[in-house]
């Protein structure tokens, strides 16, 4: 999804940068699995098993949010073929 004002990277930059310093330590514990996006501007964030309803709740609370999502406890959202494992710690 391009963004006006940000490169993919610079989306991905303050995502991590967001998970990491405010709401790694809210969401990991019980949402395993889930997908998280954040709202890179504001921080606020959606947890949901479903990748497309936690975009849809944090769109209709700001429709020019620019979102970052990750699934909870994964090095990645999806995988292509193989199998995806739970990240350790």
């Amino acid at each position: 999804m391009p963004y006006a004002n940000y490169s993919l990277e610079e989306v991905e930059s303050r995502g991590e940068e967001v998970c990491e310093q405010q709401i790694r330590q809210d969401v990991e514990v019980g949402n395993k699995g889930k997908f998280v996006v954040i709202d890179i501007e504001t921080g606020e964030y959606e947890v949901d098993d479903d990748d497309l309803q936690a975009p849809k709740r944090a769109l209709a609370k700001r429709s020019d949010a620019v979102l970052y999502g990750l699934r909870i406890g994964y090095p990645a959202a999806y995988t292509l073929g193989g199998h995806i494992t739970m990240e350790q710690g």
